[in-house]
């Protein structure tokens, strides 16, 4: 299996610049085919070729997937093109065989790698939330008969692939309403049911993502066996959850795909020479915006690197840091969207050109990141975890293993059934409080150019989390009351920055130590310092003087790669 970056390079440059007008794979083709709502068929070829779906079955199933922080880099080349393609060949495919590797048997584990090897699909028809809209609240029911089995039987809208899969990932009500184990999942091959009994519904519209085909399905007294139950009866719910803690650690990566072409769109029209000589780039509020976005997806990056490589090194504790992630990128990416809207202007709603593709990132950018519960469920998740924290783990617990933060470390073996719904500790919090002790500890001329800056918003971080533990301190674990108010939701959201400056120091520190292997950008201070001082400045904490120097190299950064066609996170890929 041919590493990581050099199958990244390769999906790449299959497709060819994004930017280049006569590439029948450049931005043009995907915004006429958005606004056509049509699949690019020649771009599926692209992904056929490559093999995309061998990236969704671990090895142990013939594929190639072996580490999560490797799918989430695979995927972006396709996502900085098109939510659509991204989503609608593949990454939904994976959504929906996630429980499959999660809990499934041997022979379901058999079907799903046959099918998504063999270059078929598999659609997820969730259950229904009692917080959702008439899009996700439908549902299947499935009922015992006599002789063994279960008698399926509903409708399901809003279903990914409806239409186009071959294989379906039921989510079916068992049980009464309001209990826990109320639903159960059941794999099928579409091509094995009784004919007749499945019915395509038809396509439903999506202001984003449109040329995803989001459809119905109705199924009429279908008999299925029980060997089609994945897990046990009424284990619908728990493998919705447990799944959720792989699926939300790759809502990161596929967001700053697509902010990364948002933000690159929005560089090369600031630096266009105007008539007058002049470019919009001397306006200090827009190398701010510029600037400030950058600073965002490396944000992104540091919490999307944690909750994919804590799969691996830290299942127990993994849960809060995938919740997290997924609740933060889209927060972050959307109101950065909003900052660089304000730049390009009119332009914003251009349809076609250099720029249209913008309008497209921001079109797709609610549907790529709202998830089966959006961000009001990953908040929830968060929330019963840190009463915990706060009393047994903040300022106690040990740092996290390095290579947590390594971009390019090898990883343990994947094991999608270690992961725990609640954590035991909190290490990531624990890198905050060690990086605040080590710049304590070191005299300031050896703590670089913005060493200063760093002491004291690494401090000012350590005080906030502090603050969150007597929040919390006194919260009895499970008292839903308590947790449940808006006060407490609010310090949830805190809390994901602490996390979020935590990580950035953790890359940071680590590549201090890499030595040769370090990059020159990610060692220096200007992007933790940055970055730091705008976490800061979100959370109305006491601010140092601003580190002009830091961001004026950031900047300088952001120029560079727009330029040198390297992407806007940690790893700088070479773009087509």
């Amino acid at each position: 299996m041919r590493p990581v970056r050099e199958r990244a390079d390769a999906l790449e440059r299959s497709f060819g610049p994004l930017d280049d007008p006569a590439n029948p794979l450049g931005g043009a083709a995907f915004v006429a085919a958005d606004a056509a709502g049509e699949v690019p068929t020649a771009a599926e070829a692209v992904l056929d070729h490559y093999g995309l779906n061998e990236e969704f079955v671990p090895a142990a199933q013939g594929g190639r997937l072996r580490r999560m922080d490797e799918l989430g880099r695979v995927l972006r080349p396709v996502f900085r093109r098109d939510a659509s393609l991204g989503f609608g060949y593949g990454l939904n495919c994976f959504f929906a065989a996630t429980p499959v590797w999660t809990a499934g048997s041997e022979d379901h584990r058999k079907l799903a790698a046959g099918l998504l090897l063999g270059g078929d699909r598999i659609a997820v028809a969730r259950h229904g939330v009692a917080h959702g809209n008439d899009f996700v609240r439908d549902e299947f029911t499935a009922l015992p008969v006599p002789g063994g089995g279960l008698l399926l039987s509903g409708s399901k809208t809003g279903i990914a692939n409806a239409s186009r899969a071959r294989g379906l990932l039921v989510f079916a009500r068992t049980g009464p309403a309001g209990q826990a184990r109320s639903h159960t999942v059941l794999l099928l091959d579409r091509e094995a049911l009784p004919p007749g009994r499945v019915t395509d519904l038809g396509r439903r519209a999506t202001t984003g993502m449109r040329s995803a085909e989001f459809g119905g399905l109705g199924i009429e007294e279908c008999h299925v066996p029980e060997s089609a139950l994945v897990g046990g009866l009424g284990d619908g719910y728990e493998l919705s959850l447990r799944s959720s803690l792989v699926i939300r650690g790759l809502i990161p990566s596929i967001v700053l795909a697509g902010a990364d072409t948002a933000l690159r769109t929005v560089a090369a029209f600031a630096v266009r020479p105007r008539s007058d000589g002049r470019s919009s780039l001397d306006v200090q509020h827009v190398r701010d915006v510029l600037t400030g976005a950058f600073l965002d997806l490396l944000l992104i990056d540091c919490l999307a690197l944690v909750a994919t490589r804590a799969l691996h090194l830290l299942p127990k504790q993994m849960s809060v840091y995938a919740a997290a992630a997924a609740y933060l990128a889209p927060k972050l990416m959307a109101e950065a969207m909003d900052e660089m809207s304000a730049v390009l202007g009119e332009v914003t709603f251009a349809e076609e050109g250099a720029y249209a593709m913008f309008q497209k990132q921001l079109r797709d950018l609610p549907v790529t990141s709202l998830g089966h519960a959006g961000s009001a469920g990953r908040q929830v998740s968060i929330l019963p975890q840190l009463p915990f924290f706060a009393q047994h783990a903040w300022f106690a617990d040990p740092e996290p293993p390095p290579g947590l933060f390594r971009l390019h470390e090898d990883l343990p073996p994947l094991d999608l059934a270690q992961p725990a719904l609640l954590g035991d500790a909190d290490p990531l919090a624990a890198t905050l409080v060690a990086s605040t002790d080590l710049f304590e500890s070191v005299p300031l001329p050896r703590q670089g150019r913005d060493g200063g800056v760093l002491r004291f918003l690494s401090r000012a971080f350590a005080i906030e989390l502090d603050d969150l533990r007597k929040a919390f301190a006194d919260v009895p674990q499970g008292d839903r009351r308590a947790l449940a108010s808006p006060h407490s939701l609010g310090l949830a959201d805190r809390y994901t920055l602490v996390l979020a400056a935590a990580a950035c120091l953790g890359v940071w520190r680590e590549q201090q130590s890499a030595g040769p292997e370090a990059d020159r950008f990610l060692a220096d201070t200007a992007w933790p310092s940055a970055a730091l001082y705008r976490l800061c400045r979100r959370l109305g904490l006491a601010l140092p003087d601003r580190p002009a120097a830091a961001e004026q190299r950031v900047l300088a950064e952001v120029l560079a790669r727009l330029h040198g066609r390297r992407s806007y996170d940690l790893y700088a890929s070479s773009l087509a």
